[in-house]
């Protein structure tokens, strides 16, 4: 529900790549449902020099990788679209890894070259619960206004399920006169999760144990054998082949991997890569399930809250977070609304403008 204003200044403003597009829109033309630019001509992927790198549990806005055009073409022709840099659709998460990082999840805590991830103080981790009632039903409307629970479902008379609780509301719920118990849903090492990056039996785990993994840097020579492949093969054919005008094709010859033909032992990378995983984890869809974020991918830093809408509220009144309007993102402590100060400003300029007009009148 918060609708961010981004700066692509602070990482270097990434240059248009997609030359022929229609004005206003993002990726596709409203109303109509078909995308809103041509593929060709295309520009290459271009950056100008930012002042701020990206720090470690940085919020960061970025082009989805693995996004595609299917829905534009049709999804039973069996072939595989993508689209331009520029135009896939923009995430918005935390960059817990950065390139040269090693990276793993144990018991859904990250921790990263070994030690545990150190997030900002306005960072609100949030899980799935599972619970006991002692009877009966809850207040649905108290359950949002005291713990911010929209969302609490019944297995059966008893049980209940719950998404998005971070550990302060937990700790309230389990004081709530009819919770009998509740507990925080971590799944076990012996469960395999075929959706985890990069997929099927090379499953790097599941949404709460992520095999360590290392995130690739900037002329760094990593060995590449059958094994490791599924790490890297996305990364080697797409964003540093096709995506920089280069056609790849890996395959494999019994235990040997080639590239165009080529035998491929060990592969040095052209650019920086990134982990990013949302705060909301158990329901949020991050480089767990679809791997490292290229540093051409980078879109800006998010940084401030221009408006805050909450659907679970009753009335336009409610509805709208006015202590989150002109907050800004990130950072230590309770955050501070800045919105009196931009009314103020804009009053200003209106009396000031008016006052202009008046004397150019007079004059």
């Amino acid at each position: 529900g918060d609708f961010l204003f981004v700066s692509k200044f602070h990482y270097g403003a990434r240059t248009p790549m997609t030359t022929v597009s229609f004005p206003m829109v993002h990726d596709t033309i409203p109303g109509l449902g078909i995308k809103s630019y041509l593929d060709k001509p295309h520009l290459p992927y271009f950056r100008l020099p930012g002042f701020q790198n990206i720090e470690r549990s940085d919020i960061v806005v970025f082009s989805w990788p693995v996004d595609t055009v299917n829905r534009f073409y049709g999804l039973d022709d069996g072939k595989y679209y993508h689209k331009p840099i520029d135009k896939k659709s923009n995430y918005v998460k935390r960059a817990v890894g950065l390139p040269g990082d090693s990276l793993k999840v144990v018991d859904g805590k990250v921790y990263v070259n070994n030690n545990p991830l150190e997030l900002p103080g306005r960072a609100q981790l949030q899980y799935s619960y599972q619970g006991t009632a002692k009877g009966g039903g809850f207040n649905a409307k108290n359950l949002y206004d005291q713990y911010k629970i929209s969302n609490l479902k019944f297995y059966n008379s008893t049980q209940f399920f719950t998404q998005a609780l971070t550990a302060e509301n937990a700790e309230r719920f389990r004081n709530h006169p009819n919770v009998a118990s509740l507990e925080k849903l971590i799944a076990g090492t012996d469960q395999k999760d075929h959706s985890i990056f990069p997929k099927g039996n090379a499953s790097l785990g599941n949404r709460d144990q992520i095999a360590s993994v290392y995130i690739p840097k900037k002329g760094t020579t990593t060995p590449i054998s059958v094994e490791n492949l599924p790490l890297y093969k996305r990364l080697i054919e797409v964003y540093e082949g096709e995506e920089m005008g280069e056609e790849r094709e890996i395959s494999v010859e019994g235990n040997q991997v080639l590239l165009n033909g080529e035998p491929l032992s060990e592969y040095t990378f052209k650019q920086d890569y990134y982990w990013m995983m949302g705060d909301n984890r158990h329901n949020s869809e991050d480089s767990r399930f679809w791997g490292f974020v290229p540093e051409n991918h980078i879109v800006g830093k998010p940084v401030f809250i221009w408006f805050s809408w909450d659907s679970n509220g009753t009335g336009i009144m409610e509805k709208i977070r006015w202590e989150r309007l002109f907050t800004t993102v990130g950072g230590d402590g309770k955050p501070v609304s800045y919105f009196i100060y931009f009314i103020i400003a804009l009053v200003a300029y209106f009396v000031i403008s008016k006052v202009i007009k008046i004397r150019k009148a007079k004059s």
